[in-house]
């Protein structure tokens, strides 16, 4: 039995080969760059106004505070998009739109707010001094800066700055095609109505919803059956189109828990079989060449977490992400207490009014209690309880 932190290791440290395509921005959604982006302008490209107001020259306010009746004499509207055709000299001023480009000779914008036309064309300003108001040219990034980093993952954020600077097709990772496979003579699928000492199938479907997020593409492969050959077959078949294979369920010491005894059949290098994790314990990781595999607990809640925690970071790995979720320190909201300690246990929470709560949770088998749970906080190996107002790294879900 393996360390969590060492099993990690492990599978993050595993040599990954991303295949790569270019795919019409608006697709890029949830993706990974597998370039960087660089600007092809400077932002902004040129000096703009960051108010509605009039642009002029600085001296011309002090003065105006001098001689309060002193107008200014608007020679020009400038609106957005418009290029302004005359240059601002003394006493003078330019009427302006926000992000409208700055005139020649001006060197900072009035609020509109701070001002008042005394007759057609003439403008006095009401303030004692003003801020520049300026958006200065390529203050935000210069032309040929990096933008988006390879391996950064695509969100609506992200999707901007592609067309901010033009990236109409991005290069991106080809996501993984990922098999489901459910173990088990005792499950039926969720159309079914189950017989005595039968279920419902629900893990290949929340570890299909789970790939999905991820994302990459989940393939189903149904319900194996508790037998080797069963097994063999199913598993053959799934790594003959797949670049990861994911199974749930015979991976314990029972005596229908197969799936290791097959893995080696099929000449897959076991790289660990047990984790010191609470849920989890009976986790399975191999390699077969260029290809993997997870043998994953079959109680809902522990496929649940050992995905998120373990072959999520692995799939976005794969396509040359190397982000860790952010962990948020929030106070215990009530005393918690174990019995045992001898694995690392991963506890779900709920956060209400910036405390954490454990959730009730009857084990690993309760993957209701995961519908109430935002996050889940580690209770590390040898520790028993965690007072109230103590701090905890939580884990967003």
């Amino acid at each position: 039995m393996v360390l969590f932190e060492d099993a990690l290791e492990i599978v993050l440290g595993q040599d990954f080969k991303a295949k790569t395509e270019r795919v019409p921005f608006q697709e890029a959604l949830g993706r990974m760059l597998a370039e960087d982006i660089l600007s092809d302008m400077d932002m902004p490209p040129f000096d703009k106004s960051a108010v509605d107001g009039y642009a002029c020259r600085m001296t011309d306010i002090v003065e105006t505070q001098l001689i309060a009746s002193l107008p200014l004499t608007m020679i020009e509207t400038i609106p957005a998009g418009y290029i302004p055709q005359k240059p601002v000299g003394p006493g003078q001023c330019a009427k302006i739109m926000t992000g409208a480009m700055l005139p020649e000779g001006a060197d900072c914008v009035v609020m509109v707010e701070d001002t008042k036309t005394s007759a057609e064309n003439s403008v006095i300003i009401t303030c004692k001094k003003t801020a520049r108001n300026i958006c200065y040219k390529a203050e935000d990034i210069r032309k040929g800066d990096r933008v988006l980093e390879q391996g950064t993952l695509i969100r609506p954020a992200q999707i901007a700055i592609l067309a901010s600077v033009g990236t109409v097709n991005p290069l991106v990772a080809v996501l993984p095609r990922v098999a489901v496979i459910s173990t088990g003579d005792e499950l039926v699928e969720p159309g079914g109505i189950p017989g005595k000492s039968k279920i419902r199938n629900s893990n290949a479907y929340q570890l299909l919803a789970q790939i999905r997020e991820t994302p990459a593409n989940g393939i189903y492969c149904g319900i194996a059956s508790d037998t080797p050959e069963s097994l063999r077959v199913t598993i053959a078949s799934a790594f003959s189109n797949c670049d990861v294979v994911i199974l749930t369920g015979g991976v314990s010491m029972g005596e229908f828990d197969y799936v290791p005894a097959v893995m080696k059949e099929l000449d897959v290098e076991i790289l660990f079989k047990s984790i010191a994790i609470q849920p989890g314990r009976p986790t399975v990781f191999g390699k077969k060449g260029s290809q993997f595999i997870f043998g994953l607990p079959g109680n809902p809640v522990s496929s649940y977490i050992l995905f998120e925690v373990m072959v999520k970071p692995f799939l976005r790995k794969m396509m040359g992400n190397n982000d860790l979720p952010v962990l948020f320190r929030l106070p215990m909201g009530i005393n918690y207490s174990r019995k045992k300690s001898g694995r690392k246990s991963l506890l779900p929470v709920e956060i209400r009014d910036g405390r954490a709560f454990p959730v009730e949770y009857h084990g690993s088998a309760h993957i209701h209690s995961y519908t109430r749970a935002q996050g889940v906080i580690s209770v590390e190996i040898g520790k028993t309880e965690i007072k109230e107002g103590e701090y905890v790294d939580v884990r967003p879900l």
